[in-house]
């Protein structure tokens, strides 16, 4: 099964975001790809939020998550939207949504970052994800062409037990969209994804922004694509925008997990026993 992977440098324009995003669909179903995944904040990057607050809809009422239904819709294809910043369904705080969508454009899944980025870096960065948006409570797990997906954002990346669920479910590929900084993407980000592959014996497809960006960030880029036994089948560098191709067997999943039937053999951990 073919998929695409579009890693991205969102800027500051959502109009020219959903323009990018509408010619990686195009691109990605041209190329026989089944299945485009792209990036978490696919749709705005913007740290200033004075200037980004005029951007934000609901759900409902956003033009670039209607643009990328009707690409796929018209292209026939299936997109793992990596996220988007939306207002919640209520009150005046902020969601990071992924979205899976169908080739007929419908969305057959929706997922709210469970973990959000409260961090101070020895870069001198500093994050607060939660000063804006809240936290979802609960992880997906969506069907597709490609067998059952679970759908996680990012600095969920760094949380085992969630993708334990996750592949108790049933999950055959983890998306994990990301806008990683660079200090944490060249410590980790390549050692964590192939180690949640290698946990959960699954595919592992990591869209991410990378580069430059307009509001002075620079995130990491390396989109990557794991297979169930932990190697890489693609590494997209650092160039962005950029759209790569990888090919999955899915019939590796049952070879793996019958040669190390780690999924069969996992137990509920109890509190441990002090001593």
């Amino acid at each position: 099964m073919r998929i695409a992977v579009y890693q991205a440098r969102t800027g500051i324009d959502p109009a020219a975001n959903a323009d990018a995003l509408a010619g990686a669909i195009a691109e990605a179903a041209a190329g026989g790809a089944a299945m485009l995944f792209t990036p978490e904040m696919s749709g705005l990057l913007d740290r200033d939020r004075e200037r980004a607050a005029p951007h934000y809809r609901r759900e409902a009422d956003d033009p670039l998550l209607a643009r990328v239904r009707e690409a796929a819709r018209r292209h026939g294809i299936w997109v793992e939207l990596g996220s988007l910043a939306l207002l919640a369904e209520e009150g005046d705080r902020l969601v990071n949504r992924s979205f899976l969508i169908d080739d007929r454009g419908a969305i057959r899944a929706r997922y709210d970052k469970m973990h959000l980025f409260d961090v101070d870096l020895p870069t001198g960065e500093s994050w607060r994800e939660s000063a804006s948006f809240a936290a979802g409570d609960a992880p997906v797990l969506a069907d597709s062409p490609l067998g059952p997906i679970g759908l996680s954002i990012c600095y969920d990346l760094r949380f085992s037990a969630l993708y334990a669920r996750l592949s108790e479910a049933g999950a055959a590929l983890l998306s994990i969209p990301a806008a990683f900084t660079v200090p944490t993407g060249e410590a980790h980000w390549h050692v964590l994804l192939r180690a949640r592959a290698i946990e959960a014996e699954a595919f592992v497809v990591a869209a991410a922004q990378g580069g430059n960006h307009e509001d002075g960030r620079a995130t990491y880029g390396h989109s990557l694509v794991v297979d169930p036994w932990g190697r890489v089948l693609l590494d997209m560098g650092k160039d962005s925008p950029a759209l790569g191709f990888a090919d999955l067997d899915m019939a590796m999943l049952g070879d793996v997990r019958t040669r190390l039937p780690v999924l069969a053999h996992r137990r509920i951990i109890p509190e441990p026993v002090r001593q």
